[in-house]
């Protein structure tokens, strides 16, 4: 599943669309156009199509106007991927009060962006490597940080703990979608591969010479109905993740 690389862009112009600071009135006469507009238009494209779905020229069919009248508002392409990105991390549940300490919160942050890839798993195909600086990414990262924020960790620390938490979502949405898109493109559910290879599966087992793959591996097939279970990896791996953080987070308080 490779990843929508967006061409290179003048920094200015895009924080500039990013934060609206010369967002132009739309003309009269016409439809009205917005930068919002034009990106919630690219959102539901998406949404429906996929991320390679969307084009400036089908973005303007979408909205009845010429590709031209677009660039009015958004330079192209990878302007807009910025956009749609820097609006849908706007829309994150973000709960002033999550009760239970640390761990409650960072799982509250790793549970909203993994609804957040479920609900758009076209993100996972867009390059995110070098942040889009947008408001609702930077309102994003600073909600989040708080979530780690006066339990001992250093600024870096924090960071990294962010970093690493975020990861694991992203790795385990990235799995699943690869699980949808392989029976979309095979015709074949996990169940019905399961049955289709349980036969020679079941053969190969019972020969002896892999007795420890046979027990976990049918152990596992049983308890997913499946080869791969994707809500049961990314919580088995939260709470690893969170495991290890606590680690730091002990031998920090013991260092105090």
């Amino acid at each position: 599943m490779a990843s929508e690389r967006r061409p290179r862009v003048d920094p200015a112009r895009s924080l500039a669309i990013l934060w609206r600071t010369r967002e132009p009135a739309s003309r009269g006469g016409g439809p009205e156009l917005s930068v919002d507009r034009i990106a919630r238009t690219a959102i539901g494209i998406a949404d429906r199509d996929g991320i390679d779905a969307v084009t400036m020229r089908r973005v303007g069919e979408e909205l009845g106007v010429g590709t031209m009248s677009l660039y009015t508002y958004v330079p192209g392409k990878a302007e807009l991927l910025d956009v749609i990105v820097d609006l849908l991390y706007g829309e994150m549940d973000r709960p002033a009060e999550v009760t239970g300490g640390w761990r409650a919160r960072l799982e509250q942050v790793a549970r909203e962006n993994w609804t957040l890839y479920r609900h758009h798993p076209w993100l996972l195909r867009v390059e995110t490597t070098r942040p889009v600086l947008g408001p609702n990414l930077l309102a994003k990262y600073d909600y989040e940080l708080r979530a780690v924020a006066d339990i001992g960790l250093t600024d870096v620390e924090m960071d990294a703990v962010l970093t690493l938490v975020l990861g694991h979502v992203r790795s385990a949405a990235r799995a699943a979608l690869e699980a949808v898109e392989l029976e979309r493109e095979t015709g074949m559910t996990d169940d019905q591969w399961w049955q289709s290879y349980a036969p020679w599966l079941e053969r190969f087992m019972r020969s002896g010479t892999y007795p420890l793959a046979a027990r976990v591996g049918t152990a596992a097939g049983q308890a997913h109905g499946g080869p791969y279970a994707p809500e049961y990896a990314f919580e088995f791996g939260l709470q690893r993740v969170l495991d290890g953080i606590a680690v730091v987070v002990g031998q920090r308080s013991a260092d105090a």
